[in-house]
C-alpha cells in the first residue's frame, strides 16, 4: 500500500465531508468543492496553505504531533480517525506503533492451550479470536455453532471478510448486511493504517477488491473505525433472529488479534435462543478448538 496515496486520499476524503457551516465558516459564493477548501483547513489548523497542500499530497513524514493534532481538530476527526492519521504519519516516518518492525513477517496466531481454556470457560456467550486479517483463529463451543455459516465444513481458515463479501449466505446471516459491510471494511482500513506493509492484509484487500465491487467502493471511501462495543442482529439458521451485545478485548500476547464476546440481554428472547443453540451444539459439535 502506497503511504503517500493513503495519506492523500484520507485527508481529501475527510475534507470533503465537512462543509463551511459545520466548521463555523461563511459559505460564500462560487464554491467548487463540496467540503472545505485547502485554505480553510490550513487556517483552522494554524498552518500555511503551502504546508497543508504538501501534507495533503501525502508528504506527511516529519509532521509534528502538534500539527497532526491541529489537523485532526480542523477536520473534526473522531478518535479512530485521529489514531489512523497518526498511524499513517508513523508509517511515513518508518516508526512502528508497538516497537516491532513495520516490515515484519506475518505469521498465524499461536494456538496456545491457555487461549482455548479461556474461551471454553465462556459458556453462555459466543466467543472467538480473530486476527488482523479477519481470520477466525479460535472459538468456544457456542462460537463454533453460532458461526457455522462462516466456518463451513473446514478446509480454508474461516475469514470474516471473505464471508461478508464473497459468500451469498452472508446476506441471510447478517440482516443488516450493508452496515456489517461498512464496519468490516472500516476496521480493515484502520488495520492497514497501523501496518501498511502487512503482506497478508495487502493480499486480502487485493483479492476482495478484484472480486467485490461493494468492497472496492467501501475501501475507496477511506472510512476507519474500531469495533469496541455495541449490538448486532443476526439470523441464525438453527435458532432464528438474535440480537447480541458485543465487547472487543485485545489479545496482547498476539498483537493484532482480538477476542470478541457476544452476549444476549438476560431474560430476552435472544438469550433463550442462545441457550437453545448451546444445547444444540452439545449434541452436534464434537470438534476441538
Amino acid at each position: 500500500m502506497d503511504n503517500r496515496a493513503e495519506v492523500r486520499q484520507f485527508l481529501t476524503s475527510r475534507r470533503a465531508k465537512i462543509g463551511p457551516d459545520a466548521a463555523g465558516l461563511p459559505a460564500g459564493t462560487g464554491r467548487r468543492v463540496a467540503g472545505l477548501r485547502r485554505s480553510e483547513v490550513a487556517m483552522l489548523a494554524g498552518v500555511s496553505v503551502e504546508y497543508y497542500a504538501k501534507l495533503e499530497r501525502g508528504a506527511i513524514g516529519g509532521a509534528s504531533a502538534s500539527v497532526l493534532d491541529a489537523l485532526a481538530t480542523a477536520l473534526q476527526l473522531d478518535g479512530t480517525e485521529r489514531a489512523h492519521l497518526f498511524d499513517l504519519a508513523r508509517a511515513a516516518d518508518g516508526i512502528p506503533t508497538s516497537g516491532r518492525s513495520r516490515r515484519r513477517t506475518t505469521t498465524a496466531s499461536v494456538q496456545r492451550p491457555s487461549l482455548s481454556w479461556v474461551l471454553n470457560t465462556i459458556t453462555d456467550g459466543v466467543a472467538f479470536v480473530r486476527d488482523q486479517h479477519q481470520d477466525v483463529v479460535a472459538t468456544n463451543a457456542l462460537g463454533r455453532a453460532f458461526y457455522a455459516p462462516v466456518i463451513g465444513d473446514g478446509g480454508r481458515t474461516p475469514n470474516l471478510a471473505r464471508f461478508q463479501f464473497l459468500d451469498p449466505a452472508s446476506r441471510e446471516f447478517y440482516p443488516d448486511w450493508d452496515r456489517f459491510a461498512e464496519m468490516c471494511v472500516s476496521i480493515m482500513r484502520a488495520e492497514a493504517g497501523r501496518d501498511p506493509h502487512d503482506k497478508g492484509l495487502q493480499d486480502l484487500v487485493g483479492e476482495l477488491s478484484t472480486r467485490s465491487h461493494t468492497f472496492r467502493t467501501l475501501w475507496g471511501a477511506h472510512d476507519v473505525r474500531t469495533h469496541g462495543t455495541g449490538t448486532k442482529r443476526f439470523q441464525h439458521p438453527v435458532v432464528g433472529e438474535v440480537t447480541l451485545a458485543y465487547e472487543e478485548l485485545a489479545v496482547t500476547a498476539d498483537p493484532g488479534s482480538i477476542l470478541m464476546i457476544y452476549t444476549a440481554e438476560p431474560g430476552s428472547p435472544s438469550a433463550e435462543r442462545l441457550r437453545l443453540l448451546a444445547s444444540w451444539a452439545l449434541e452436534h459439535d464434537d470438534s476441538q478448538v
